[in-house]
C-alpha cells in the first residue's frame, strides 16, 4: 500500500499499539518485500488497531492497520465520509488511469455513479453472460493444445478475464484493444506500485527512462481507447450496439447531463483495470484450490453436470450453482483481489477505542481480516462450506468484504461473480485439474498479483450431451 506523509505531531498515536521496525527506516523493507505477512504479523501481535511506521526520518509515514470486521465497518460503511481515498497511492492511481468510478470522489463520483448505475443492474449484467461464455469457450477448446496438459492458469485467466470485459466494453473492437491493454497495463501498474511505495517521487515529466516507459504505454492506451470512443460519437443515433461503451456513451440524465469524451476514456480504463484483474484473480486461486483438493472439485463438477448437462450456462443458472459460487467466495476468502484497502481520515476518530488522527492513512486488508481465526477456524484451510447461508448469518457482515463495502462498494461484484461462476462451470465441466505448483507467492500490487507459476495438469474429459427440451 502506497505511503503517506507523517500526519502527527509529538505522542501522536501513542495509545496505538506499533509494531516494531528498523530503527532508520521502521517498516519501509518489510511493507516493500512483503507487504501482507507484514499487516498479518502486526495483527497477530498487537490486536484489530495497530500502527505501522515506514520511512526515513522527516518522511516518516504512520498507517494506523485496522483488522476488525467491527473496524472495517466503520471506515467503509458508518462513518465513510469521514474517510477519503486522498492517499498517494489513490493519487498515482488517479494519474494513470484516470478519474473513473474507483478514483474519483465527492460530486464527481456521485454524478458518476448515477450515470453508470443502470448500466449495472442484474437484468444489464446479465446479458453479458453470452460473452462470457463464447470467450471461456475459446480458451477451452485452445487447452486442447497445451504442451504436455500443462497450463498456467494465472496467465490463462488473466487472459480470459481480458477479452471478456474487452468484448462487453467495446464488443466488435476487442481484438484492437486486447493486445494493447495486456502489453501496456503491466508496464503502468509496475509504474504506480513504484511510485506508490516511495516516500518520495521525481516529477512524472522529468525524461528518467522509468517516467518515458510509462507515458509511451498511457499514450499508446489512451490512444486506442480515443480512437474508439471517436468512432462511436460518430456513429451517433445510429448506433445499435449494445456494448458498454456505447451504454456510457448514451447514458445521461438532466440532472447530471453526460460524459465527455476524456470522462468516457476514465471510465474505460477504469473498468478494464478492475473488469479483468480482479475476475483473473478469482479464477485463477478457485482453480489452483480445487488442483489441490479433489474432492471439493468432483463435487463441484457433480453439480455443474446436474445442472447443466451439455448446455451452455446461463445467468439463471447462479443461484443454481450454489457450492460453484461457495468455491468462489472462499477463493476471494483466501486470495482476494483487493487485499489491501487505503483511506486518509479526514478528522480525528476513535476506531476500537484507539485514537485515530486528523490526516492519518487508514489501513483495511481484506488478507488478514478474512484470516481472523474467531471468525474463519483453521483459516488457511479451503473449505467451500463456510458460505453456506447458515454458515455466512453467523459471521459479522465485514468478516468478509473482497468487493469493499458501505457507499463505495464495488458496482461490479455481480458481473464479477456471474462471470467466474460461468467460467468455471465451462472449465471444470470439460478438464480436470491436477496442481504442478503446490504454492503460489503472492504480493499485493494494485491488485493481488502472483509471483511465481501457478501451473496446472489438465485432462480433457467427456462433455455430456446436451439435455433436450
Amino acid at each position: 500500500m502506497a505511503l503517506g506523509t507523517n500526519t502527527g505531531g509529538a505522542g501522536a498515536g501513542t495509545e496505538v499499539p506499533a509494531l516494531s521496525g528498523a530503527p532508520l527506516l521502521g517498516s519501509l523493507h518489510d511493507l516493500k518485500s512483503d507487504s501482507l505477512g507484514t499487516y498479518l504479523r502486526a495483527q497477530q501481535r498487537h490486536g484489530d488497531v495497530v500502527r505501522v511506521s515506514a520511512g526515513p526520518p522527516g518522511m516518516r509515514a504512520d498507517l494506523y492497520c485496522v483488522f476488525s470486521p467491527e473496524g472495517v465497518q466503520q471506515v467503509l460503511a458508518s462513518e465513510a465520509a469521514n474517510f477519503r481515498k486522498d492517499n498517494a497511492f489513490y493519487q498515482e492511481v488517479r494519474e494513470s488511469f484516470g478519474n473513473g468510478l474507483l478514483t474519483s470522489q465527492d460530486e464527481d463520483y456521485l454524478r458518476q455513479r448515477r450515470l453508470v448505475q443502470p448500466l449495472f443492474t442484474r437484468r444489464r449484467v446479465d446479458g453479458y453472460a453470452g460473452a462470457v461464455a463464447a470467450e471461456t469457450a475459446s480458451v477451452v477448446t485452445a487447452w486442447e493444445e497445451a504442451l504436455d496438459g500443462i497450463v498456467d492458469v494465472s496467465d490463462e485467466m488473466t487472459h480470459l478475464a481480458l477479452r471478456a470485459v474487452a468484448r462487453i466494453l467495446f464488443g466488435t473492437d476487442v481484438e484492437a484493444t486486447a493486445d494493447v491493454v495486456a502489453r501496456c497495463f503491466p508496464v503502468i501498474t509496475d509504474y504506480v506500485l513504484r511510485r506508490g511505495y516511495s516516500p518520495a517521487n521525481i516529477p512524472r515529466n522529468w525524461p528518467t527512462p522509468g517516467n518515458r516507459r510509462a507515458a509511451a504505454a498511457m499514450d499508446e492506451l489512451y490512444g486506442v481507447c480515443d480512437r474508439i470512443i471517436g468512432q462511436r460519437r460518430r456513429a451517433g443515433a445510429d448506433t445499435s450496439g449494445e456494448d458498454l461503451l456505447t451504454l456510457l456513451a448514451a447514458a445521461r440524465s438532466s440532472d447530471d447531463g453526460e460524459f465527455d469524451d476524456g470522462e468516457l476514456r476514465d471510465q474505460v480504463l477504469i473498468f478494464l483495470l478492475a473488469g479483468h484483474e480482479t475476475t483473473a484473480t478469482s479464477l485463477c486461486f478457485a482453480l489452483h484450490l480445487l488442483a489441490r483438493h479433489p474432492e471439493q472439485q468432483d463435487r463441484a463438477r457433480e453439480e455443474i453436470t446436474r445442472v447443466l448437462g451439455g448446455r451452455p450456462p446461463q445467468a439463471s443458472d447462479l443461484e443454481r450453482l450454489p457450492y460453484l459460487s461457495q468455491v468462489v467466495k472462499e477463493a476471494m476468502r483466501l486470495y482476494p483481489a483487493a487485499p489491501v484497502i487505503g483511506r486518509k481520515a479526514v478528522a480525528a476518530t476513535r476506531i476500537g477505542g484507539h485514537p485515530v488522527p486528523a490526516g492519518a492513512d487508514v489501513i483495511l486488508a481484506p488478507w488478514v481480516t478474512h484470516r481472523r481465526p474467531e471468525h474463519w477456524p483453521d483459516p488457511d484451510r479451503f473449505d467451500p462450506d463456510r458460505f453456506t447461508p447458515e454458515a455466512e448469518a453467523g459471521r459479522p457482515r465485514y468478516a468478509w468484504f473482497p468487493f469493499g463495502g458501505g457507499p463505495r462498494a464495488c458496482i461490479g461484484q455481480h458481473f464479477s461473480m456471474l462471470e467466474s461462476v460461468i467460467a468455471l462451470a465451462m472449465i471444470l465441466r470439460a478438464y480436470s485439474f491436477e496442481a504442478v505448483d503446490a504454492e503460489i507467492p503472492v504480493g499485493a500490487g494494485i491488485t493481488l498479483r502472483t509471483e511465481g507459476p501457478a501451473r496446472c495438469r489438465v485432462r480433457r474429459l467427456d462433455t455430456p450431451r446436451a439435455v433436450s427440451g
